[in-house]
């Protein structure tokens, strides 16, 4: 298990960049995480309501036809089974858990494809604190029904005019919003991003999926350690979960990036949001924007801890296009009556393609993190709602 430096750094990532009046609250963060963290009565609130509350243990279900499809044997790690929709749930309750014991009775939030942004509502919900989520204007078009359910669970949603109108300016906004407000709110970071101790606290807050993952493969299954593991990556938190469970063994773990929004393939060092990774960067060093169809990897950079795995080689990030994901999209929910997200439809399109060209030989053991539900992406797909500039009623 990788563990940060007292830096807060994966090698050369992560760290902690951020304004001089949030030094103290990022200080404060971790310190109160550690304390938490070892204490077992925290772990057994938080274990109990991802039980009975969230729903945990997800399920791992075999994909039998595409198995044979395939040639592979195929199992999908089942977040979009959790309370929510999506893996989003396992960090949002732990943090909301966190900013209580702390004293803490706000929460906000950014949000992308809308997934955290409803977790953290609900989790603020169940808590009794209040909530505000930030989200750009482009998300909130083509995520409608999330924001309607945010506001339905009695979180603030507040437009995001600027830039993209994306995940990149919603965590601008929501980082502008922290610096006001420390005192009495938290900043439920979504993903493995941000000044330290952000990205390693939400890794192992998610951290469950991998766990849970590899107790299954070995109990229920007997499938042993899968060939490979694989997930979607946008700033990377269910991957990070998932690959900390299997980071210690022989599966080769691959994370699967939006071709429009790939830091890993891409991307320089560079600082973003108060963390040190590979960022899009433009000729002059500025941001540059990220393109996806799928609202939460439409983002310009990658958790350090991605950036750090994948120079020592020890995970292999890969790019798919929009087109693939569709198809995937559509394979699977065909195949197995499964609609997952267009996040997880990144992993599975890999999978597809790799299986195809025997990349991935006939008769290997894949797993795939499915990270969340699709309901929130048949808007988009039916065209009644834009990715951004196109419909998408051209795909059929």
């Amino acid at each position: 298990m990788l563990e940060p430096s007292s830096a807060g750094r994966f090698g050369d990532y992560g760290g902690r960049f951020v304004p001089e009046s949030l030094i103290p609250a990022c200080e404060q963060l971790e310190a109160g995480f550690r304390d938490a963290w070892s204490d077992p009565s925290f772990r057994g609130h938080l274990d109990r309501l991802l039980a009975v509350y969230a729903g945990r243990p997800t399920a791992m279900t075999p994909a039998w036809r595409l198995s044979e499809e395939l040639g592979i044997t195929l199992l999908l790690k089942r977040e979009d089974l959790a309370h929510t929709g999506s893996h989003k749930i396992n960090n949002t309750l732990g943090q909301a858990l966190l900013a209580r014991r702390m004293g803490k009775t706000r929460l906000i939030a950014e949000t992308g494809a809308g997934q955290h942004g409803v977790a953290t509502a609900t989790a603020a919900a169940l808590l009794g604190m209040r909530a505000t989520v930030y989200m750009g204007t482009r998300d909130m078009q083509r995520q409608a029904l999330n924001v309607f359910r945010m506001e339905m669970l009695g979180a603030e949603v507040v437009p995001v005019h600027s830039g993209s109108r994306t995940l990149k300016d919603a965590c601008s906004a929501a980082m502008r919003g922290w610096v006001g407000s420390v005192q009495d709110t938290h900043y439920c970071v979504g993903s493995v991003m941000g000044p330290h101790p952000y990205p390693w606290m939400v890794r192992e807050f998610q951290r469950v999926i991998g766990d849970e993952a590899r107790s299954q493969l070995a109990r229920e299954l007997r499938a042993g350690t899968p060939d490979y593991v694989v997930a979607c990556v946008g700033g990377g938190s269910n991957a990070a979960g998932t690959f900390a469970g299997f980071v210690d063994t022989p599966a080769q773990l691959i994370g699967v990036e939006a071709d429009g929004g790939a830091s890993m393939a891409y991307g320089r060092v560079g600082v973003l949001h108060g963390f040190r990774s590979k960022v899009l960067q433009d000729d002059d060093g500025q941001i540059a924007e990220a393109h996806s169809m799928a609202a939460g990897l439409d983002y310009p950079g990658i958790g350090p801890e991605h950036a750090f795995l994948g120079d020592i080689g020890r995970a292999r990030y890969v790019t798919v296009a929009d087109e693939e994901v569709v198809v995937a999209l559509k394979r699977l929910a065909q195949a197995e009556g499964i609609l997952c997200a267009l996040e997880s439809a990144h992993a599975v399109a890999w999978v597809l393609r790799a299986a195809g060209t025997r990349e991935v030989p006939a008769g290997s053991t894949v797993m795939v993190t499915l990270s969340g539900r699709g309901d929130k992406d048949m808007p988009q797909l039916m065209g009644d709602q834009p990715t951004g500039d196109q419909p998408m009623g051209g795909y059929s």
